[in-house]
C-alpha cells in the first residue's frame, strides 16, 4: 500500500494512521477501515490516492488496485460551511446466479444535500480501467448485471461525485471565490469492489432462492437518527424459502456489532459518542444463502 498525495498545497504536512479495526471476515476477504489525516494551511482542493496491491483475479483483467480522492473543502455560498463529499460504503464482494438479472441500488448520500451520480473510472484514476462486460452503471448509482452464462469474478472500479442543486460560490481561505454550477463536481470519492457471478439457480424469484428482507428491515438508502450515547438498533430480517439464509454482511462504523446467527433475524447495534456528533455513517448490509 502506497500513499501518494497530489495537491496544490505541497506545505500542507501529511501523515497516515493505517492502523485498522477488523470489522468482519470470511475465507474470500477481510474489511477493514483506516485513516488519512493531514493539516492543511488553506482550503483548496487536493487529492489522495491511495495504490500498490494486487486485485483480485478477475474477469475483465485490473491488474492492480488505485483509488483517488478528490476533496474540496472551499467554504460553499449555500451553506456558509465547507463542503462535504458524498458518502457511501459496500461489502468487498457481492454474489450474483448468472442467470438472474439483478439491480444493486448502492449506498449515496451526500451530507449537504447535492446531487450524487456515479461513473466508471476513467484515464489514470485505475489501473486499468476495464468495466465489466456483463455490469452497467446509471448515473443514479444502480449497478446492473445481465444475466449470461458465464461465471467467475468482475473488478467494479467505480467513481461518486456530487453536483450542486443550483449555482454557487466557493470561497478560497484568501478570501477569493469562484464558481459551481448544477454541472460541476465539486469532489470524487471511489468505490471499488468484486462482484463474484456464481452457477445458475432454478428460479430468480426474491425469497425463493434468492434472500429477500422482511419488515422490519430498514428500506434501501433509509436515513436513521442515533443520539449520541444511546444505542441504535437495526433489526433486519432476510427470509428465502428454497436455500438457507447463512449469514449476514455488513460495512458501518468501526464500532459497529452484529448479533444473531443461522437464518436470523440480525440485529446491528450502534451507539455513537460525543466526536460523532453531526457526523453521518453509511451502512451496508447484504444476506448470503447458500444451497448445497
Amino acid at each position: 500500500m502506497t500513499f501518494d498525495p497530489e495537491d496544490p498545497n505541497p506545505d500542507g504536512s501529511v501523515s497516515t494512521a493505517l492502523e485498522v479495526n477488523t470489522v468482519q471476515s470470511n475465507t474470500d476477504w477481510c474489511l477493514r477501515e483506516g485513516v488519512m489525516s493531514r493539516l492543511l494551511s488553506s482550503n483548496a482542493p487536493f487529492q489522495l490516492q491511495l495504490d500498490g496491491g494486487n486485485w483480485i483475479s478477475n474477469i475483465n483483467n485490473i491488474v492492480s488496485w488505485k483509488a483517488v480522492t478528490l476533496v474540496d473543502l472551499r467554504t460553499r455560498s449555500d451553506t456558509g460551511r465547507a463542503n462535504r463529499s458524498p458518502q457511501t460504503t459496500i461489502i468487498p464482494i457481492l454474489r450474483v446466479p448468472s442467470n438472474c438479472a439483478r439491480n444493486f441500488n448502492l449506498l449515496a448520500f451526500d451530507p449537504d444535500g447535492d446531487r450524487v451520480e456515479c461513473r466508471v473510472g476513467t484515464g489514470s484514476e485505475c489501473n486499468p480501467c476495464t468495466p465489466p462486460s456483463a455490469l452497467r452503471i446509471s448515473t443514479s448509482c444502480t449497478l446492473a448485471y445481465s444475466a449470461s452464462s458465464g461465471t467467475g469474478t468482475y473488478a467494479v472500479q467505480l467513481y461518486m461525485e456530487d453536483f450542486p442543486s443550483q449555482s454557487i460560490t466557493l470561497t478560497h481561505t484568501d478570501g477569493s471565490q469562484s464558481s459551481r454550477n448544477t454541472s460541476n463536481a465539486l469532489s470524487i470519492i471511489p468505490l471499488q469492489f468484486a462482484v463474484i457471478v456464481d452457477g445458475a439457480v432454478a428460479s430468480c424469484t426474491e425469497g425463493q432462492y434468492l434472500p429477500r428482507f422482511l419488515s422490519p428491515t430498514p428500506a434501501n438508502r433509509a436515513q436513521l437518527y442515533a443520539p449520541v450515547g444511546q444505542t441504535l438498533e437495526i433489526t433486519i430480517n432476510p427470509t428465502a424459502s428454497l436455500s438457507t439464509v447463512s449469514n449476514l454482511w455488513f460495512s458501518g462504523p468501526h464500532n459497529m456489532d452484529l448479533t444473531g446467527s443461522g437464518r436470523g433475524p440480525f440485529t446491528l447495534r450502534w451507539t455513537p459518542s460525543q466526536s460523532e456528533i453531526g457526523d453521518h455513517h453509511p451502512v451496508c448490509f447484504v444476506a448470503q444463502a447458500t444451497l448445497s
